[in-house]
This record gives C-alpha cells, sequence and structure tokens, in this order.
C-alpha cells in the first residue's frame, strides 16, 4: 500500500486526485493540507510515502517547502504538482529534492504511474515538464558570462537598490555602477530594469 499525501491550497484539486485514487487498491491518502504550515504539522507525527505537492502555496511556496520536507523526512518521495511547466519552476523543484513533476491536467492513468514511480525511487516527469526541463537546461547552457561584479550589481538592482546605492555599497562610482548596468542590458539583450529582472530570475541568475 502506497500512502499519499496531499498539499494544494484548492479543495478541488484534492478532492479530484482523491477520486482518481480512491478505487485503487495500490493506494491510501492518509491527508492532504491546503499550506505548507498544515503539511509540516502533519508530518511531526504522522508519515507518508509520496507527497503530492502544489508549488504555489499561500504561506510558503513549494520549492522550500520541498526542501524543508526533503531534509527532515528524506525517505518520503515529493512528486510536484503544478500549472506552471515553465523549466526554471521544473528547474528548481528537483533541485530542492522533488522525484518527479506533474501538471494538474494530467489523465487519471498518468497520476497513477507517476506515483508509483517515484515510490519505487526513480524520477518521473510528465511530457511537458520534461520537455520544459530539457529546453532550461539548453538555455543555461547558452548564458552569456557575466563578472562577478556585474552579478554584485544585478544582485543589488535586484533588491531595489538605486545607482547611488549601490555605488556606496560596493565603493565604485556611479558611472562604474551604470556601466555594469548597460553592459547587463546588452549581454543579456534587454532594455530597462524590468525585463532585466524578469530574465535574470527566468535563468536562476539571481
Amino acid at each position: 500500500m502506497i500512502k499519499v499525501y496531499i498539499v494544494d491550497d484548492h479543495s478541488v484539486v484534492i478532492e479530484g486526485i482523491k477520486s482518481v485514487l480512491q478505487n485503487e487498491v495500490t493506494f491510501e491518502v492518509v491527508g492532504f493540507a491546503t499550506s505548507a504550515e498544515k503539511c509540516l504539522q502533519f508530518f511531526e507525527n504522522h508519515a507518508a510515502d509520496v507527497i503530492l505537492m502544489d508549488i504555489n502555496l499561500p504561506d510558503l511556496d513549494g520549492i522550500e517547502l520541498c526542501k524543508i520536507m526533503t531534509q527532515n523526512h528524506p525517505k518520503t518521495k515529493i512528486l510536484a504538482l503544478s500549472t506552471f511547466d515553465q523549466g526554471t519552476y521544473i528547474k528548481k523543484m528537483m533541485e530542492s529534492g522533488a522525484h518527479g513533476y506533474l501538471l494538474k491536467n494530467s489523465s487519471k492513468q498518468e497520476i497513477i504511474e507517476a506515483i508509483k514511480t517515484v515510490y519505487s525511487g526513480e524520477t518521473y516527469l510528465c511530457f511537458d515538464a520534461g520537455r520544459s526541463l530539457k529546453q532550461a537546461n539548453e538555455n543555461q547552457n547558452n548564458l552569456p558570462h557575466l563578472t562577478k561584479r556585474e552579478k554584485e550589481v544585478l544582485q543589488n538592482i535586484s533588491e531595489g537598490l538605486t545607482n547611488l546605492q549601490i555605488s556606496e555599497k560596493l565603493f565604485i562610482s556611479i558611472d562604474t555602477v551604470d556601466s555594469h548596468r548597460k553592459n547587463l542590458y546588452s549581454k543579456l539583450n534587454v532594455k530597462n530594469t524590468a525585463m532585466l529582472l524578469k530574465y535574470a530570475l527566468e535563468n536562476n541568475l539571481l
């Protein structure tokens, strides 16, 4: 019997998965949570073999929750469950310890197969997730090289600092900061700060 736990802030998703598994003799849904906090509380005194975990939770995102659960309950397999098929989300979940990634529009048969696969210790990626992850890895390999100083400037920009504040923090002139900012725009082929930060987030530069 594979004990399954569901973490999702939408009750309709929880009920949908429960209905998929309830007639399967291989599975037992041992509980569910609508937040990361409730999930962590449950596992203080209980256990499960596989967690179906949404990425978008109200209190703590699934990526952080996945890290905590992997560290505290290493025997429990985590299967990410999401509407997001962007490579960066998939990559971050897998790096945080997830054993698989499933989209919420997956078929009943695919959900069952995915749970059995991660339970056995193997990795499961649905077709769209696998394709997106491959593309993300290819993009990562093709990223332009940023100098150490450019990375520092980028990090400070992401924290909302102005050129003046960055210059004071890094002990460099405002002109030098402006030069690094322009280099970042040029290297990453973006036109403004919003585009710069979007690109940086999508490509794990922050």
